[in-house]
C-alpha cells in the first residue's frame, strides 16, 4: 500500500461518514429507496461525481449515473457501481463503499491525466435492498435490460406505488426501457463490496475475488400432526408436528453441511396455536438454500424433500415443502476474475476466491453483461448493522487494486 492509496482511502472513509449521516432516522442509518434521505444522498453523490470530472444525471429509476466519455463515439463502456440505499438501522459500508471508491478511482486517474480507450460509468443504484417495496434491484435491472414493468405497480406499507414514488422523486418511469445498456457496447460491470461475512477475516486477507453470487431458493415446510393434551397422550402414541419439525430442522442443517459452499438455513420455526400443555398439531419452518452452483442447490433441495418426507412418515405426520422464491446463481466472468487476480498479484496481495452468499446489484446483469466483484474484509463479518466496519488499510488495498485494474484494462483494451 503506497501513501497515495492511503490518502485516497482516508478521503473515501470521510465521504462514507458524511453519507452515513444522510438518514431519515436520526438515531442511525435508514435510507430507503426514493425517500427524502435518498434524495439528499443523490445530490451529495452527484456533487462528488462532478468534482471527479464526471457528467451526471438521474436515470428514470433513481440511479445516479456519472459518466466519463471515451475517446470517440464508437468506444465501449465499462460499468462500475453499487448502491446507496440501506436497510433500516444499517451500516456505513454496505453499498456506498463501492460507489465512493469508484468515484475516487476516476478522480485519481483524471488528476494523473490518464487517457482511457473506453468510457466509464459509475452507477449509484438506489434500490438494492428491497426494504420499502416488495421488489428490488430496479436500477440494476433497468441497466441490464431485465426490468419488469410490473414492479412499477408494487406498493409500500403506506400504499404508495413505485410509479408514483418515482414521479415524486423527479424521475419519468416511461423512459426506463431506454436505460438498457447494449451488451455489444459494454465491457462489463464491476462492483466493490464488503464481504458481509467472516471468511476473509478468518484467513487474514484484506480482499477476495468473487466467483459467483449464490443462487437462492426459499420456501416453507408445513407439517400437520394431531394436537392433543400434553398430559394424557402417551409418548409412543403422539403425532407431534413440532418434534417432526425439529428433526427436519436438523436434517436441513445436515444437508447444508454436505455440499461445498452451500448453506441451508431455517430462520423461522412457528407452532400455530401453541400452548404449554398442548401436543403441537402443526408446525411451519422457513427454508433458505443458497449455493454458487445451481446443480448443487437443486440436489440439496431434493435431499431435503426426501429427508423431510422420511421424518414425516416415521412420526405419523404429513409434511409439504413449497418453494416460493427461486433465483439462479450469477457466475462471475472468468476473464474479468483473472484480471482481478493479476491486479492482486501486481499490488502484492494474495489472490483468493470465494462466493457471495448475499445478493448484489451485479446479479441483475446475469446472462447479459459480464460481471466481476471485489470483496473487502469487514470486521467480524458484521453487516446490516451500525457497527459494520472496514478499515482504511483494507480500503486502500481495494483502491490500489481497482485503479490498477482499470489502467491495465485500458492498456489491453
Amino acid at each position: 500500500m503506497n501513501g497515495s492509496a492511503a490518502e485516497g482511502a482516508a478521503r473515501i472513509s470521510a465521504r462514507l461518514r458524511e453519507l452515513y449521516a444522510v438518514s431519515d432516522d436520526p438515531g442511525g442509518l435508514t435510507r430507503l429507496t426514493l425517500s427524502p434521505s435518498h434524495k439528499r444522498a443523490v445530490d451529495l453523490v452527484s456533487r462528488w461525481m462532478q468534482e471527479a470530472g464526471l457528467a451526471t444525471r438521474l436515470d428514470p429509476t433513481g440511479t445516479v449515473v456519472g459518466r466519463r466519455e471515451g475517446p470517440n463515439a464508437s468506444a465501449k463502456t465499462l460499468l462500475i457501481g453499487s448502491h446507496i440505499d440501506s436497510v433500516r438501522n444499517g451500516g456505513m459500508f454496505d453499498g456506498p463503499l463501492g460507489v465512493v471508491l469508484a468515484i475516487e478511482v476516476l478522480r485519481r486517474l483524471g488528476n494523473l491525466g490518464r487517457k482511457l480507450p473506453f468510457a466509464v460509468e459509475v452507477l449509484a443504484f438506489g434500490d438494492e435492498e428491497g426494504v420499502r417495496f416488495p421488489t428490488a434491484l430496479t436500477g440494476s435491472r433497468a441497466a441490464a435490460g431485465t426490468f419488469d414493468p410490473a414492479a412499477l405497480d408494487s406498493r409500500d406499507a403506506a400504499g404508495v406505488s413505485r410509479r408514483d414514488a418515482l414521479t415524486a422523486f423527479g424521475c419519468d418511469p416511461a423512459w426506463i426501457a431506454a436505460e438498457a445498456r447494449d451488451p455489444a457496447r459494454t465491457l462489463g460491470y464491476l462492483e466493490v463490496h464488503i464481504e458481509q461475512g467472516p471468511v476473509l477475516e478468518t484467513r487474514g486477507l484484506p480482499l477476495g475475488v468473487v466467483t459467483a453470487i449464490n443462487g437462492a431458493s426459499r420456501g416453507e415446510i408445513v407439517i400437520k400432526g394431531v394436537a392433543g393434551h400434553s398430559g394424557t397422550i402417551p409418548m409412543h402414541m403422539r403425532h407431534d408436528a413440532a418434534a417432526a419439525g425439529a428433526q427436519a430442522l436438523l436434517a436441513i442443517e445436515d444437508v447444508g453441511r454436505s455440499f461445498e459452499d452451500l448453506v441451508a438455513t431455517v430462520g423461522r420455526f412457528d407452532i400455530p396455536n401453541g400452548a404449554v400443555n398442548v401436543v403441537p398439531g402443526a408446525a411451519r419452518l422457513s427454508v433458505d438454500v443458497r449455493s454458487p452452483s445451481d446443480r448443487d442447490r437443486a440436489l440439496a433441495l431434493k435431499a431435503i424433500r426426501t429427508r423431510v418426507q422420511a421424518i414425516a412418515q416415521q412420526r405419523g405426520v404429513t409434511a409439504d415443502l413449497a418453494i416460493t422464491y427461486d433465483m439462479p446463481a450469477a457466475p462471475c466472468d472468468p476473464a474479468l476474475m483473472q484480471r482481478f487476480e493479476r491486479a492482486f498479484a501486481r499490488q502484492g496481495y494474495e489472490p483468493f476466491r470465494l462466493p457471495s452468499g448475499a445478493g448484489h446489484d451485479a446479479m441483475a446483469f446475469r446472462g447479459r453483461i459480464p460481471i466481476a466483484m471485489l470483496f473487502v474484509r469487514c470486521r467480524g463479518g458484521v453487516s446490516h448493522r451500525p457497527d459494520e466496519f472496514a478499515s482504511d488499510a483494507d480500503i486502500a488495498c481495494a483502491l490500489a487494486v481497482m485503479e490498477d485494474y482499470v489502467e491495465t484494462f485500458a492498456a489491453r483494451a
